[in-house]
């Protein structure tokens, strides 16, 4: 599996500007959003904004950096491969 990342900016009106698509082997698996100061103590951390399939979660998590965030998606696809 091949992870790939696409720097994106989305037009929601949030100052959550910065986001990240995730494609496992050309699927759109996740969206990731980098926290604005507004967040306070999670700020320029990255958050799963939406995840598909078994990236799915219903208490998204919150990460330190874009490389600990492959990972927890890397971890969530290989339990159904």
């Amino acid at each position: 599996m091949t992870l790939h990342l696409q720097p994106m900016h989305v037009g929601t009106g949030s100052y959550d500007i910065e986001r990240h698509l995730v494609f496992a082997d050309g699927y759109l698996v996740a969206v990731l959003v980098q926290l604005c100061a507004y967040h306070e103590e999670n700020a320029s951390e990255w958050s799963l904004e939406a995840g598909f399939g078994p990236v799915d979660d219903p208490n998204p998590p919150i990460f330190d950096d874009l490389d600990e965030a492959r990972s927890w998606i890397e971890r969530r696809l290989d339990l159904v491969s």
